[in-house]
């Protein structure tokens, strides 16, 4: 299975772009995540609900137009579709959406940016700990696990171009990053470090305002991970940078299900 998680800045926009076609034509993806869509379903342009062969699932914002708001794009028909945690303070953002299947979920965040006013830090702190225990509740009824999205977190000093810089900073807060221990220490395996270890420079968001991707000064947001019996089955974790019309780049996990 070929799943691709992509923070699209405005899926309005996107598929209006070759760069939308690229991604389906060039990798030939049976999922893609998408986050940060920022629109209801439709409002998209004809035709590009869902792409030839593909079933298309949302979770929108309820509570503010044009904000938060996950899709997916499948091939492979999920047994269930469940929108949100069932919880209000963060499903009326629309923030998750998970499709089930006979053995394992895949799981679509869109983690608070902890920044703003709708999504404080101590808001985004307590959807950790609500997203941690959704999917614990998961695996303890026997599935195995892949999630992903945009965790809006730099987990280690290599995830960043200028950590010194922003360690004082919302999404390299110490307190932040100990969440990704947390799901380090429940067996989840960050699915790029698997594949790449401590190799540095790879990004998945730059600023848009100082063209901070000309200079690669970027932060690594985005994020496969696999509860530990998938370890063995994952086969490439990847960003591709090369796929532009948005801030952040695409994400690319290959795993044999």
């Amino acid at each position: 299975m070929r799943i691709i998680s992509w923070n699209v800045n405005g899926l309005r926009a996107v598929v209006r772009k070759d760069k939308w076609d690229q991604l389906f034509k060039k990798f030939d993806p049976d999922i893609v995540c998408t986050q940060e869509t920022k629109c209801n379903p439709d409002q998209l342009p004809e035709g590009n609900h869902a792409p030839d062969g593909y079933e298309a699932y949302f979770a929108s914002s309820t509570a503010r137009k044009g904000y938060s708001g996950v899709g997916v794009y499948t091939r492979v028909k999920p047994q269930e579709v469940v929108r949100g945690l069932d919880i209000e303070q963060f499903d009326e953002h629309g923030r998750v959406i998970t499709l089930v299947f006979d053995e394992h979920i895949v799981v679509n965040g869109y983690f608070p940016n902890g920044a703003s006013d709708t999504a404080p830090l101590d808001y985004k702190l307590e959807f950790f700990d609500e997203f941690l225990q959704f999917i614990e509740r998961y695996r303890n009824e026997g599935y195995s696990i892949i999630f992903g999205g945009d965790i809006n977190v730099a987990h280690t000093e290599i995830d960043l171009a200028r950590p010194k810089a922003n360690k004082n900073h919302i999404g390299f807060l110490p307190e932040e990053r100990e969440w990704i221990d947390a799901f380090e220490r429940h067996g989840y395996i960050d699915t790029f470090r698997l594949k790449h270890g401590q190799k540095k420079d790879m990004y998945t968001y730059w600023d848009l305002r100082t063209r901070a991707r000309d200079r690669n000064v970027g932060w690594r947001l985005d994020y496969w991970f696999v509860s530990p019996e998938l370890v063995g089955k994952v086969k490439n974790a990847d960003i591709y940078t090369d796929i532009y019309g948005s801030d952040h780049a695409p994400i690319l996990l290959d795993i044999d299900l």
